[in-house]
């Protein structure tokens, strides 16, 4: 893997970095840090690679000044979700009537992907 430089804040780092899975391989490039700023919440990453896909926080291992390393392996990164422009047709139950955790970063990667945030 690439000298990533420094940890840094997901405050601060760059939109268009590599991003690495376990093995040092890189899987895509950073699109969008989800996060409440307000709240100082870092909910997660939009990795853009061959399409969009969610990355929540938990998976993100390290952020640095010119990259960043995910915790799973390329092939568990191939399967994470990828937003739609229905985020609430991904991880809730419709019996249920509440929005899930996930749906509710999905909803807020997907506004950030259409301009809508």
């Amino acid at each position: 893997m690439a000298d990533l430089g420094r940890p840094t804040s997901y405050l601060a780092i760059g939109e268009g970095v590599p991003v690495y899975v376990s093995d040092g391989r890189m899987f895509g490039e950073l699109a969008h840090v989800l996060a409440d700023e307000e709240k100082d919440i870092f909910d997660g990453l939009v990795v853009h690679a061959e399409r969009h896909r969610f990355v929540d926080a938990p998976h993100a291992k390290g952020l640095f000044e010119k990259g960043v390393e995910l915790d799973l392996t390329y092939e568990e990164a191939e399967q994470l979700p990828e937003p739609s422009e229905n985020p609430a047709s991904m991880g809730a139950d419709p019996a249920d009537g509440a929005e899930s955790e996930l749906t509710r970063k999905l909803r807020n990667a997907w506004d950030r992907i259409s301009g809508r945030y």
